[in-house]
């Protein structure tokens, strides 16, 4: 590894590794000062969970060795604390049940876990909770490779989330185009104009959210009686691909028709041609493109536009 940012990433995400596993102990031997080790408890929860049925499943999850999991499971057949029959869909498949042996020992398992939760949590405010949580839903939604499967849901915005939108496009412009803080200073401007102008049979905001972490999000104003603006369009990199922008011009274009407006109206300013066949393929085209410096940095300014 030669990239020297990249290198710093990388140590940053193992400082926090560190910090993170000695927080909640798992470091320890065994948990809750019970006969479990920490991989035991995670198996005894899927099972008790009921989401699983079979060691390939399980192995599945957990992304456990095969082998290392049916020594697990064959401690667990031995202390009685799971039953095993085979499937009869598949006679190579053993189905896996909790015991109420098994139910019995893993009960107190989940109180302690849920106490010492709340006890960290306990020690935070209710914003320190909130953003505790968001984080790891973040973290989640970027490591998990199954997010991409997850739906997709718009919604109105809420407390903080008019100041969110700005801070990651400028944080986004910033790093995809090298702007300087003036970005920052126009897309605060857009969305106070927004906010304050408060009229929500000509304007509208749509957050998207998905695992319950904001990934993108758009504005329609009104630019005169007859035209709408659509305003700070952006999705989070990582969910790109995935179809969110075409559904946030979607309920775009949607509600320009519903308002009355008879056209909608949106610019872009990139260093590349960004958006062109998401805008091409909901029928707007473009009336106008422009260099310019902008931001201290030289973009291209395109207009398009889309009769209603």
């Amino acid at each position: 590894m030669t990239d020297p940012i990249l290198m710093r990433r990388a140590e940053a995400v193992r400082h926090f590794n560190r910090f993170y596993t000695q927080h909640i102990g798992v470091l320890h031997e065994f948990l809750q000062k019970s006969p479990f080790s920490l991989t035991e408890v995670r198996v005894l929860r899927e099972l008790a969970l009921g989401t699983v049925s079979t060691a390939t499943e399980l192995a599945r999850t957990l992304g456990l060795d095969s082998g290392y999991l049916s020594r697990v499971l064959t401690s667990f057949e031995r202390r009685q604390l799971i039953s095993r029959r085979q499937s009869e869909a598949d006679a190579r498949q053993s189905l896996l049940a909790m015991t109420p042996v098994g139910r019995a020992a893993y009960a107190p398992l989940e109180v302690a876990a849920l106490d010492e939760v709340r006890g960290v949590l306990s020690a935070l405010s209710a914003a320190g909770q909130e953003q505790l949580l968001e984080a790891m839903r973040v973290i989640e939604r970027l490591l998990d490779r199954t997010s991409s499967r997850s739906p997709v849901l718009l919604r109105a915005p809420k407390a903080g989330d008019y100041g969110w939108l700005v801070h990651r496009q400028a944080l986004l412009f910033e790093a995809e185009y090298g702007t300087d803080p003036r970005f920052e200073a126009v897309a605060s401007q857009e969305i106070a104009q927004f906010v304050l102008q408060g009229d929500p049979e000509r304007a509208m905001c749509w957050i998207a959210e998905q695992r319950q972490s904001i990934v993108g999000g758009a504005i329609v104003a009104a630019l005169s009686e007859g035209t709408a603006g659509m305003r700070l369009l952006y999705v989070e990199p990582e969910s790109r691909g995935l179809g969110i922008d075409t559904l946030l011009v979607t309920q775009s274009i949607g509600f320009a028709q519903r308002a009355g407006y008879e056209k909608l109206v949106l610019t872009t300013c990139g260093a590349l041609d960004d958006g062109r066949e998401v805008f091409e393929r909901a029928g707007f085209g473009c009336v106008g493109t422009e260099p310019e410096r902008r931001f201290g940095r030289n973009l291209l300014t395109k207009t398009w536009e889309r009769t209603l």
